[in-house]
């Protein structure tokens, strides 16, 4: 069986989008490669390891991995089996132009290898998830575009700082597979510290340091792209899709929800049946304006080859 996998998705003038599928685990050895063109890759499951010379870091569900063209790299699965992830690579020309449209951004030299995941991510790692899941006819140009323009104005200023221990490292990848696996129960700082070991506040502070965000930030940041997938499926209802997802007030899903796709849940499904992908949500939400809210930095109950 191969290792990984690659399969075409779309792709074109300068831009190329691939479905990666990697299989390796913690028995297979890490071998180095190199990235063809600038690379930004979404992770839609599996926990792994990048390394390359601007640094390291634990790339997890919902997170970006960003690569430049020619750096070299290494992936390790030391903490699970295999990978997926959608990968969105861009030509020289291409980036550089796009880049030039952007305010503030002034090079296209990527200083970080990541990107967390997080709340603000929510509607883009949806939209990916719907591009895999074959949801989205005729916006993949669009969803390029946007993928670009993540990496180039989220990116961080610089490598992550190498200040976490093998050990830590491997307790925060359990975890992360725990908050995977259960995504939809309730998941306290307690019961995901003692999981792993640790006390809650050497797990927040690990966490932190390991992921970019608290572990409620990153639970939110799952939820939300997993109810979205609800809603588009066209089965679900929103409280099916809310309750799935592991929020058991509506108010406050059909709040957090819109804050970061823009509309309602009931109206990001009725798109999502009506236009069946990305074209039709974007139309949607551009008649649509945003609310505002406070995210919750903590854990509570309140929630309803290989190219890269």
């Amino acid at each position: 069986m191969q290792i990984s996998t690659s399969r075409f998705l779309a792709e074109g003038a300068g831009w190329r989008i691939s479905d990666e599928v990697c299989r390796a685990g913690p028995s297979d050895r890490p071998f180095e490669e190199q990235h063809a063109r600038f690379a930004v890759s979404a992770v839609l499951s599996g926990t792994f390891a990048y390394r390359s010379s601007r640094g390291r870091a634990l790339l997890s569900p919902g997170s970006l991995l960003l690569g430049r063209r020619r750096a070299q790299f290494c992936c390790s699965h030391d903490y699970g089996c295999g990978d997926r992830c959608i990968a969105f690579y861009f030509d020289d020309e291409w980036i550089e132009d796009f880049a030039r449209e952007l305010p503030g951004v002034t090079s296209t030299r990527l200083p970080g290898v990541r990107i967390p995941s997080a709340q603000s991510l929510a509607r883009l790692i949806a939209d990916v998830q719907a591009l895999a899941d074959g949801r989205n006819p005729g916006g993949e140009e669009e969803l390029a575009l946007r993928m670009a323009e993540a990496a180039l104005v989220s990116c961080p200023e610089g490598p992550p700082r190498i200040d976490v221990t093998p050990s830590d490292e491997r307790r925060i990848a359990a975890a992360l597979k725990i908050i995977e696996q259960n995504i939809a129960e309730p998941l306290s700082l307690a019961r995901l510290a003692s999981a792993v070991s640790l006390s809650r506040y050497h797990f927040l502070r690990t966490f932190v340091r390991t992921t970019g965000q608290t572990p409620w930030q990153y639970v939110l940041s799952r939820r939300l792209p997993l109810a979205g997938r609800y809603l588009s499926s066209g089965s679900a209802t929103v409280l099916d899709a809310a309750l799935a997802s592991g929020f058991t007030d509506l108010s406050e899903f059909t709040r957090r929800f819109r804050l970061h796709f823009g509309v309602t849940p009931g109206v990001y499904a009725a798109m999502n049946r009506a236009s069946s992908g990305l074209t039709g949500s974007v139309r949607a939400r551009r008649r649509c304006s945003r609310s505002s809210g406070k995210a919750v930095d903590e854990i509570g109950s309140n929630s309803a080859t290989r190219s890269r």
